[in-house]
């Protein structure tokens, strides 16, 4: 975790301290007899699965209840999600959602089964994961400046996704529509096959998750014209942010973090946010979500809450610029 993080997460643990609730030796004082089901909207071994396996193992210790991980993957974590919003608010079943199950769901799926923020009560967020723009390492286009000009330059270019509705889709569908470009959508099943086609040169670009595609930019096999980071990183200095390279509207992070059904007990709430935060801050806990390629990214329940009303919101701008729209 970054060091500048620190001061921000004792801040955080020492708000959620204040007014008489529990503190981290509370924590350990709970004692639950049924064990913590953890719904994970998706299948084993993706990020979303390591880190609930990760903060889970160590909350477990902090709560001194078991924290069981539940897969349920499938319809874009619908199916997942759905269960969540279904089960008995004893505060014994959470969810590790996203941007997708929590956000853009909502307005890019018809017939959703739960409502994002309704059916849910915020209980912590964990992690982010930026997004990069990346070419082909053939490309003719060396910037995004390169790229927007291709796709206005006659000829259609194409893009693929990780699938249809994901945010790799929107987001991309977003810059094409911003920028008055002529693209056509290329939406494979997951992200593996579309970056394979993209190293191929079989579509013209794609927006991935930035773990997805490093070790292909740092190969040389793909070029990332920008990523949707605040600074550039250390280890990619040349990579221009999405606010250098005139698309700040691209800086659209992918996030995770745990949600209730709604209706539990408030207090249940305080000591799963405490005790899943205390979990995150842990330094080998840390190190693992980097591992993984995740961005720890700490914020209490009330603030949690303050931000995801702002990503829904966020999320249906763009879903009204790019009228995408799936069946759950």
């Amino acid at each position: 975790m970054e060091g500048a993080e620190e001061p921000m997460k004792r801040r955080l643990f020492s708000r959620l301290s204040l007014g008489g609730l529990l503190s981290a030796p509370a924590i350990a004082r709970a004692q639950t007899q049924s064990p913590l089901r953890l719904i994970v909207p998706a299948p084993p071994g993706g990020s979303t699965d390591i880190l609930a396996r990760v903060v889970g193992e160590r909350a477990s210790t902090l709560l001194r209840q078991p924290v069981v991980v539940d897969n349920r993957g499938g319809a874009g974590g619908i199916i997942g999600t759905e269960a969540a919003a279904r089960a008995a608010p004893d505060g014994n079943t959470i969810i590790l959602g996203h941007n997708q199950t929590h956000a853009s769901n909502q307005w890019m799926t018809r017939n959703l089964p739960y409502q994002v923020v309704e059916s849910f009560a915020p209980i912590a967020r964990l992690a982010t994961v930026h997004h990069a723009t990346v070419v082909p390492a053939n490309s003719p286009a060396r910037d995004m400046a390169g790229l927007i000009e291709r796709g206005r330059g006659g000829r259609r270019i194409s893009y693929a996704s990780s699938q249809a509705g994901s945010a790799s889709h929107v987001i991309a569908e977003t810059l094409v529509r911003r920028s008055a470009m002529d693209a056509v959508h290329v939406p494979y099943r997951g992200g593996g096959p579309a970056t394979t086609d993209t190293v191929a040169g079989v579509v013209d670009f794609y927006v991935s998750t930035w773990p997805g595609v490093v070790a292909l930019v740092r190969e040389g096999r793909l070029r990332a014209l920008s990523i949707g980071a605040p600074a550039r990183l250390e280890d990619f200095p040349a990579v221009p942010t999405v606010a250098e390279a005139g698309v700040p509207f691209m800086a659209v992070d992918a996030w995770f973090g745990l949600f209730a059904p709604k209706g539990v007990e408030p207090g249940r709430v305080t000591r799963l946010s405490l005790a899943f935060l205390e979990a995150l801050s842990q330094a080998d806990v840390a190190a693992r979500a980097v591992q993984a390629g995740l961005n720890a990214a700490p914020m209490g329940a009330v603030d949690f809450a303050v931000f995801q009303l702002a990503e829904v919101r966020r999320w249906q701008e763009m879903a009204q610029l790019t009228g995408i729209m799936m069946e759950s």
